[in-house]
């Protein structure tokens, strides 16, 4: 993901009352549907931003670590729930927007950095943001190189970086675990030592701590890493 100049910061967008009666209803519902190990919850900052940086496995993923956090999670939607037509589409886009959700293409230039900057909006309101470096869901399991864009808006924030590793989502079926399927677990690390890094070149800097993200999500995930960019999925 790509992060050229862009004339003026995006709007942060807020969640709705929506967001957190769902939470509410959600909460409960997924511990019974899905039974999942919640490992580290008390490593997120209870104040000020916090950019959470996850393995992404499934579409569950975007749901299952809201539920798990300790507060409100923002984080990024395909843009298509937002632009879709008819009675679905609208009810999809009040949904989306409801919940503070961010739109973003899977493009490069001007429609990457708008999701950058409406993200490090909702990091400077010092709320909580959840962004996949790998940038979509892999396919084979496997840990795939991250991109930037995460690194970009943890510099530019300071906002602390907690990495996540997510278990079993990719596999999880509602009920599984009566059946004697591996359990779903959510493990949130100790939040990242960056200060080191003051003073280093930006892109030096961005490389470095876009390192230290996919490593740490590898050691709370287990994953096996792929050595490349992940370009087999598109959602």
């Amino acid at each position: 993901m790509t992060t050229p100049a862009s004339p003026s910061p995006a709007p942060a967008p807020r969640p709705g009352f929506i967001y957190f009666f769902g939470r509410v209803i959600l909460r409960p519902l997924f511990w019974l549907l899905y039974r999942p190990r919640i490992v580290g919850r008390n490593n997120i900052p209870a104040r000020g931003p916090v950019l959470l940086v996850s393995n992404h496995l499934a579409a569950l993923d975007a749901l299952i670590i809201p539920t798990s956090a300790t507060r409100p999670v923002q984080f990024l939607v395909k843009s298509s729930f937002f632009t879709g037509s008819g009675l679905l589409g609208r009810v999809k886009r009040w949904f989306f927007t409801s919940v503070g959700g961010v739109p973003v293409l899977r493009a490069a230039g001007r429609d990457a950095r708008s999701a950058l900057d409406a993200g490090s909006s909702i990091l400077r309101a010092g709320s909580v943001f959840a962004v996949f470096p790998e940038g979509t869901r892999s396919r084979d399991g496997k840990l795939h190189e991250g991109h930037s864009g995460a690194a970009w808006m943890a510099r530019s924030t300071r906002a602390a970086v907690v990495p996540v590793g997510l278990i079993g989502t990719g596999t999880a079926t509602p009920l599984g675990h009566l059946l004697g399927k591996p359990r779903v677990e959510v493990r949130f690390g100790t939040p990242l030592d960056l200060s080191d890094l003051d003073g280093v070149p930006d892109g030096k800097a961005r490389r470095e701590i876009t390192a230290r993200m996919m490593d740490a999500i590898a050691h709370l995930s287990g994953q096996e890493r792929s050595g490349s960019v992940n370009a087999s999925s598109r959602d």
